[in-house]
């Protein structure tokens, strides 16, 4: 891919997804382009640029900013996080919604879902599913493919190995032929949309908890002060936003104070902006 043409694809995934892609990352384009270039008959990434050029490929370019955002994920991604939500920001939570008996999660860039069904996995073994709560799972990214396997919620044996615990695997699994597959009563539990982090957002309620984690590092300080700044007018009354380690809204959105738990650092708005 020569430079013009990288150019063309940089500036369609940024304006489409916000995220920004380094120079000399051609090579990730080529690699994550390819299975795009032989569905759409293109022949070349040449002829998928030209055709990008084009006033009428808004769809095609929509397709290339999923295809190059990053899907990276696992069950209880960097423990840490999970452990402080189970020990401290869960059971916070849930005392001061106890009046109200609610809680709203939305796991803002799921991927292919382990996330979420991480959380939905916390909630049942170590707060009983919370009988006679309404609870609201809401899972969302910008790629359609990711939310059709995250939906599906069906596993490599790779993919169950890499951070799930065995127990879990027992108990909210099914064997799928080579695969594993989440229970129904799981997956039912969650919501799924579809939503790009850089355009308005949909009609939600009140978070008591987002995640928004490995997001933000590739993103612009534009589109992450704007994505904060929602995150922060979304959250209820002692919310808490979590973030991936290599993320801060510091030096962007004054609006948010920090909560740290053991090892792990996480957000909510400071008490004079909270509703």
């Amino acid at each position: 891919m020569n430079d013009a043409d990288f150019q063309v694809i940089r500036q369609v995934v940024r304006d489409r997804s916000g995220i920004v892609l380094e120079a000399g990352k051609a090579y990730l384009a080529e690699s994550r382009l390819g299975p795009l270039v032989r569905e759409e008959r293109l022949g070349s990434l040449d002829a998928l640029v030209a055709r990008l050029r084009s006033p009428d490929a808004n769809g095609l370019r929509i397709r290339v900013a999923e295809a190059m955002a990053t899907t990276e994920t696992y069950f209880f991604r960097d423990h840490l996080p999970f452990e402080a939500l189970r020990s401290t920001i869960l059971p916070e939570i849930l005392a001061r919604r106890s009046h109200v008996r609610t809680l709203n999660v939305w796991s803002a860039a799921c991927s292919s879902g382990q996330e979420v069904y991480s959380v939905a996995m916390l909630l049942r073994e170590h707060f009983g599913a919370l009988p006679g709560w309404r609870v609201r799972l809401v899972a969302s990214d910008l790629s359609r493919e990711m939310l059709r396997r995250a939906q599906e919620g069906v596993y490599s044996q790779l993919e169950v190995n890499r951070g799930l615990p065995a127990p879990l695997l027992v108990r909210y699994f099914e064997k799928c032929g080579l695969d594993w597959r989440i229970r129904d009563e799981l997956r039912r539990s969650v919501e799924f949309r579809r939503v790009n982090l850089v355009e308005p957002w949909p009609e939600l309620p009140p978070m008591d908890l987002i995640l928004l984690r490995n997001v933000l590092i590739y993103f612009d300080d534009a589109a992450r002060r704007a994505a904060l700044a929602r995150a922060r007018l979304l959250l209820g009354p002692d919310g808490c936003l979590v973030l991936g380690s290599a993320e801060t809204p510091v030096l962007l959105d004054d609006g948010y104070e920090r909560w740290q738990v053991d090892q792990t650092l996480f957000y909510r708005p400071r008490r004079s902006r909270r509703a």
